[in-house]
């Protein structure tokens, strides 16, 4: 199938140099990248199969618990994973990690002070269906501290990691919540130059889709290449 090319913004995605954000100082490079051919390992292979995907992995609230539900607000989050023309990308693994309710991960390396909540992983998989949707429930994470300037939080959000049809395809972004007052204030999103890419990255609050005294919802739709694509942390170049 044939479709018009859309040229790359050059504004859309911020420098690597960043110096208000401490951590991309010492990150950045400080010579030009080269460009380099894919080998067809890195296309075809590792694959992963379908049949691996259980139905509960999606269910962060249900796949880690032991003892009953993970404390903190329980929301749904949805939408669906698209090309730069708005066609659905069918069948593409989609995983999210996450903090917890009090904005600490189940990781040995954080060290907020936080509790960690032994029923919440704070991970998970799903695959997007014929149309291009995806739907996760979980709960909303918390704010934490992170070591920018003296005090420099992060707003709440969650890391999402999309696959092509090999482990090797692999792009990483992350979705914040309509409303949180941290957003203009965090240095690492304040690195993204143009306003509307920081809107892709928002979630919209989606009543319609909340489930009535149990779940509220959010929408979240995922651009992968494009003028107007999702900013992706891990190829800042251009998708």
């Amino acid at each position: 199938m044939t479709a018009e090319l859309f040229q790359r913004d050059r504004v859309w995605q911020p420098p690597a140099y960043t110096p208000n954000y401490k951590s991309s100082v010492n990150r950045s490079p400080n010579l030009a990248p080269l460009s380099l051919e894919m080998t067809q390992s890195e296309l075809t292979a590792p694959r992963f199969g379908h049949d691996v995907i259980d139905p509960i992995d999606c269910d962060l609230i249900r796949n880690y618990a032991k003892t009953g539900d993970p404390i903190g607000e329980r929301i749904i989050v949805h939408g669906r994973v698209l090309d730069e023309n708005g066609r659905p990308v069918p069948h593409t693994l989609v995983e999210v990690w996450q903090a917890n309710a009090g904005g600490r991960y189940r990781h040995k390396n954080d060290t907020y002070f936080a509790p960690i909540d032994p029923n919440f992983g704070g991970c998970g998989r799903v695959l997007s269906d014929a149309e291009g949707r995806y739907m996760f429930r979980t709960i909303k994470p918390g704010a934490y501290p992170f070591r920018n300037w003296i005090n420099s939080w992060r707003p709440a959000h969650i890391h999402i990691s999309v696959f092509g049809p090999a482990f090797a395809q692999r792009l990483i972004t992350q979705m914040y919540f309509e409303g949180d007052p941290l957003i203009p204030k965090c240095a690492i999103i304040n690195a993204i130059p143009d306003q509307r890419a920081i809107d892709g990255l928002v979630a919209a609050l989606d009543l319609n889709e909340t489930i009535p005294l149990d779940t509220i919802a959010y929408k979240f739709d995922i651009v992968l290449r494009g003028q107007r694509s999702t900013f992706f942390e891990n190829r800042p170049e251009g998708n």
